[in-house]
């Protein structure tokens, strides 16, 4: 097997593709010590901005993690039989207050799709539930065509 096409994902293909997936990794570090998460979202192309609802209880290690104010990286992937897509965002993560919610941003957060699935090992009661958007500083795309054949 090798790589026999790699190509960088233009503008509008990253937009397309950011917006036609709803799930990816959230990656955050402190220091060295690096944490990393699946979470889904929701995509405004025209801010390039994602919109995410984290969940966490107050002592966990994700709410250590957001409350650091630290910078992300986010990794949305699929593939399709020979073709790998990947996108790559570094940034800001911002909580968003919600005495801030605007119509506008709250429409935006209707576009962050739940996870398919729920495990809590506390009772939901004892869960918060947070609004974040997550505003990158960069944004690239990569598209790689393998040949099995090789």
């Amino acid at each position: 097997m090798s790589i026999s096409r790699e190509v960088e994902m233009s503008v509008a293909d990253v937009d397309a593709f950011l917006g036609s997936h709803e799930t990816g990794v959230l990656s955050l570090a402190r220091g060295a010590k690096p944490y990393a998460i699946p979470i889904s979202y929701g995509y405004d192309a025209d801010a390039r901005q994602l919109y995410l609802r984290l969940v966490s209880t107050p002592e966990s290690e994700k709410r250590e993690f957001l409350s650091s104010d630290p910078d992300g990286r986010i990794v949305v992937y699929d593939q399709d039989g020979d073709v790998y897509r990947s996108v790559v965002l570094t940034g800001d993560l911002k909580r968003i207050d919600p005495n801030d919610l605007t119509v506008e941003t709250i429409e935006q957060y209707g576009e962050t799709r739940r996870p398919l699935f729920e495990i809590w090992a506390q009772g939901k009661a004892d869960l918060d539930i947070e609004l974040y958007r997550f505003v990158p500083e960069t944004i690239s795309g990569r598209k790689v065509t393998v040949n099995r054949d090789e």
